[in-house]
């Protein structure tokens, strides 16, 4: 099932062919063999730990270290102890991970590669976990619907597209960035990602109308995605379409906005979603989640970005919390957010910053 990060998840039927060529292919860029030892913290009923963790480790006869409940500091404290050497996770568990490896400083010698995906990764959380862990760790693009991975990023690539690019299409896997009307942009061009190949799945399960939506008929999947493809072929993925906000008929991406805010010192989390306002039709609001030890105000939030985002990127609404709404594989649900900030809104209790 798909994991509900905009809404209710729906069944991907995916076939033998599907998982397994695209399991062999992804764990194939790592460059696994047998004596490797992989830290499974992603949950085994998502395609990230059943396919790309559980299926790829058989395929290449790699060894499996299994977490039922993902914490942080048990995961540190698995890598040393069990000498892992490839660790797969969405941002949030490398953020948490960092974190706790900074703090603590563990032996982990042992760690070779591994993989972050599920959700954008913040180029700050990926430089620090390979400079500072010295965790070669590759970028993986996907979805549920593409059986999962559809590009990736190689150990061979500069390290320029290694920390803000998606990488390149995997093997036997087509892709390309259109238009509203499906027509295919110019290199450089912001558009929608889909791609075709052996991954693309059979439909959602007796969903015969979603699945005409989300495949035509020539076998691209359109996979919802803001993405551009560099002329080197690169991908990198803007936002999804969904959570586009839109002030005063500019086009705002969350994902800008998080990169720029995952540099505040204080910030541990972040998300950025748009909310209603009478003059612009929607505006910036930010939750965000501080590192342990400090205290965040909102007001540090626009301060921050005074200045160095354009004034209409800068939150016009910011709440500090301890968590976020989260899939179970890992994914903030930015549609429950949304909803919150609404009631909030609607009630008085959320107050507008001071932007002057």
């Amino acid at each position: 099932y798909t994991s509900g990060t905009t809404g209710n998840p729906k069944g991907a039927m995916l076939s033998h062919n599907n998982m397994g060529t695209n399991a062999r292919d992804v764990a194939g860029v790592l460059k696994t063999t047998e004596k490797d030892r992989f830290l499974l913290a992603v949950p085994f009923f998502h395609c990230f730990g059943c396919v790309m963790g559980i299926l790829g480790s058989i395929i290449y006869g790699a060894s499996m270290v299994p977490m039922p409940v993902f914490k942080a500091k048990e995961a540190m404290e698995l890598i040393e102890k069990e000498k892992v050497s490839i660790i797969y996770g969405v941002p949030t568990m490398f953020v948490l991970e960092l974190e706790e490896f900074r703090k603590h400083g563990y032996n982990i010698d042992s760690l070779r590669t591994g993989i972050m995906a599920g959700a954008p990764c913040p180029v700050e959380i990926m430089r620090g976990v390979m400079e500072e862990m010295h965790c070669n760790v590759c970028i993986a693009y996907g979805l549920t619907e593409a059986s999962p991975v559809i590009t990736m990023t190689r150990f061979e690539d500069p390290i320029s597209k290694r920390v803000e690019t998606v990488g390149k299409p995997l093997p036997g896997i087509e892709v390309k960035i259109v238009d509203d009307m499906h027509n295919e942009v110019p290199t450089g061009t912001q558009g929608e990602l889909a791609c075709r190949g052996y991954n693309v799945m059979l439909g959602y399960y007796k969903m015969p109308e979603k699945t005409k939506e989300a495949i035509d008929e020539e076998g691209w999947l359109y996979s919802g995605d803001l993405a551009v493809m560099d002329e080197e072929g690169y991908i990198s993925i803007v936002g999804r379409k969904k959570d586009m906000i839109i002030v005063g008929g500019f086009n705002v991406y969350p994902r800008e906005i998080e990169e720029f805010l995952f540099t505040h010192p204080k910030i541990q989390n972040v998300s950025v979603i748009g909310v209603p306002d009478k003059v612009f039709g929607e505006v910036v609001m930010v939750y965000a989640i501080p590192k342990e030890g400090t205290t965040l105000q909102p007001q540090e939030i626009v301060d921050f970005c005074k200045g160095k985002i354009a004034n209409f990127k800068v939150p016009r609404y910011a709440k500090i919390v301890d968590q976020m709404p989260m899939t179970a594989s890992g994914k903030i649900q930015k549609y429950k957010l949304r909803e919150e900030a609404k009631k909030l809104l609607e009630s008085g209790e959320l107050k507008p910053l001071k932007l002057k």
